[in-house]
């Protein structure tokens, strides 16, 4: 989790009074925040957020505003979200940037009170959300720029590795781009999001005077900000647009709330964005979500009022108009976690504090016990880890693409709705993929190889609650230069033995096995699973080198075959 470092004098100051230190870690739980350290000497406060989702808090002036709001008991107004604020300055997006890095927002600050304070929370700002939120600057990385030495407009286009120059900060000479990303220790760090691509991100203002090359460096004559600095431009750039569009709205708050003017900039893109091809930023797209009284009283075990909920929720930052049955709540611009009406019932349990809620004992007492699947588990491992293979534990969302080669065909996955990354979209049906991914990882671990998994699947199940049903499959796979079908046979045997299962094995194919060497384990009528010799092409497509025998049953079946 993301942890801060705070002057609490600057943090007092934000908040608009001096707060003890004991009333200050109460009121971090708002922030969902706990307070580390506190050192008196150098006034050093140590701050630990734990809500990964809420990156508007990773910052002195995030924190500092969810205390203000539920000490004041209202929202922030922030005026240049407002519409009609016009934008007088443009940034001009070239048309190959799309395939890139595609998108940007920016605005200005005038009028800041910079001091070493403030300086260090603005870096630290910077740093948390390109590091964290930006995931390392490839999905999010932002600019902080001298506004007196720009001329607007500014052209965020592409330039080749050796076509322009400038003296990156940190440096004293000049470099070219290419240069940079070989001799600069943040194009070292960061020079894999770019180098993909045969030319790479610059900004450029009207007087051809290079203002950064997104996201690695600032130039040191435009992009130093200094404790005498009083005018910013602040621009984010990324592949993500709704990522994009936040980072900026953070920071555009976070300016003034230190007091700042902030005054939007125009982008202009040549092609069509989910926002617009004329985008002004800071961007506000008011989100309002509808929640009724009946949904937050069964949510929180208890009857609570339509006033008590506006109260607090308002508290917290909301804006919330009310009814006898619900309510409607609009949260702010600085914000994008709300993604369910039961994040609302958390803000208010937060903002009333849970210490408020009276315990309930549970009306029936039970006694727990291993469910007959887990007893099995837990007896397959043992008897796995005797035979000298080695256990993992993988994850059960994975991609689609990890699962295509070993799908029938017409078979369907079960998919993750409103899916954040690619990566993690499908729930895995087998667990031999997962067990495929570890041995392409081990490539440099001695071999034999013998390693399995007891995990959970996900199988379409129109009968079953939800459509789907979860099972538990036991997967092993042995690696070596003479891994073979009798091999991997005599293990299966040996523990279908132990477990008391008797079998047969009938011919098959599957695309993950090579045809005569792949056959149906076979307990009655009862198909347990598959055991075979991997194909080359399964293995080639993982870059797995050595020969592979693997064998996958259902342990769900084999209590129905016991």
């Amino acid at each position: 989790m993301p942890t801060i470092d705070i002057k609490k004098k600057d943090l007092d100051s934000l908040i608009g009074r001096k707060l003890s230190v004991e009333a200050l870690e109460k009121h971090l739980m708002l922030a969902k925040a706990e307070l580390k350290e506190y050192n008196a000497g150098t006034d050093g406060l140590k701050v630990e957020l734990s809500d990964s989702n809420r990156p508007d808090l990773w910052c002195a002036e995030g924190v500092a505003r969810q205390i203000r709001v539920a000490l004041t008991g209202k929202p922030e107004e922030y005026s240049f979200f407002k519409p009609g604020h016009k934008a007088t300055r443009v940034i001009k997006v070239a048309k190959d940037m799309k395939a890139v890095r595609p998108y940007i927002a920016a605005c200005i600050a005038f009028g800041i009170r910079m001091n070493d304070d403030v300086l260090a929370q603005m870096i630290q700002s910077q740093d948390k959300l390109a590091e964290i939120f930006g995931r390392q600057r490839s999905t999010v990385s932002i600019g902080i720029y001298e506004m007196d030495k720009i001329a607007f407009p500014i052209d965020y286009r592409l330039a080749g590795p050796d076509e322009l120059s400038f003296t990156p900060l940190g440096m004293d000479e000049k470099l070219t781009l290419g240069q940079i990303l070989e001799r600069h220790p943040k194009g070292i760090q960061y020079g894999g999001i770019v180098k993909p691509f045969k030319k790479y991100p610059v900004l450029i203002d009207s007087m051809n005077r290079i203002l950064s090359f997104p996201p690695i460096i600032n130039s040191t004559e435009i992009g130093e900000v200094k404790t005498n600095t009083r005018n910013v431009l602040v621009e984010v750039t990324g592949t993500d647009q709704r990522m994009v569009a936040l980072t900026l709205n953070i920071l555009a708050v976070n300016f003034y709330d230190r007091g700042a003017e902030i005054d939007p900039v125009l982008v202009a893109y040549p092609y069509a964005t989910d926002k617009g091809t004329r985008v002004t930023c800071p961007y506000d797209a008011p989100a309002t979500i509808k929640l009724s009284l009946a949904k937050f009283s069964q949510a929180l075990g208890e009857d609570v009022t339509v006033s008590d909920l506006k109260k607090r929720l308002t508290a917290y930052g909301h804006k919330v108009k009310g009814s006898k049955t619900g309510l409607s709540i609009t949260y702010p611009p600085y914000r994008d976690d709300i993604m369910h009406p039961m994040d609302m019932v958390e803000d208010y349990a937060i903002s009333r504090g849970y210490d408020s809620f009276e315990p309930v004992m549970p009306r029936e007492s039970t006694v727990g016990g291993l469910s007959k699947i887990e007893i099995l588990s837990d007896n397959v491992r043992g008897h796995m880890v005797g035979a000298g293979f080695q256990e993992f534990v993988s994850n059960i969302l994975c991609s689609r693409e990890e699962l295509a080669d070993g799908l029938a065909a017409g078979e369907d996955l079960v998919e993750v709705d409103n899916v954040m990354s690619l990566a993690y979209s499908v729930l895995r049906n087998r667990v031999l993929p997962s067990l495929l991914n570890v041995e392409a990882a081990s490539s440099k671990a001695f071999y034999p190889h013998r390693t399995f998994e007891a995990g959970e699947v996900a199988v379409l199940d129109r009968s079953a609650n939800m459509g789907t049903r979860t099972d538990l499959n036991l997967a092993a796979l042995i690696a070596h230069p003479t891994a073979n079908f009798s091999e991997m046979h005599s293990t299966l045997d040996v523990l279908l033995y132990y477990l008391g299962v008797e079998y047969r094995l009938e011919p098959a194919e599957s695309p993950f096995f090579l045809p005569g060497r792949c056959g149906k384990v076979i307990a009655g009528a009862i198909e347990l699973g598959y055991i075979g010799e991997l194909r080359p092409e399964v293995l080639e497509r993982r870059q797995i080198t050595m020969p592979c025998a693997a064998f996958e049953i259902y342990l769900n079946r084999i209590l129905a075959a016991r």
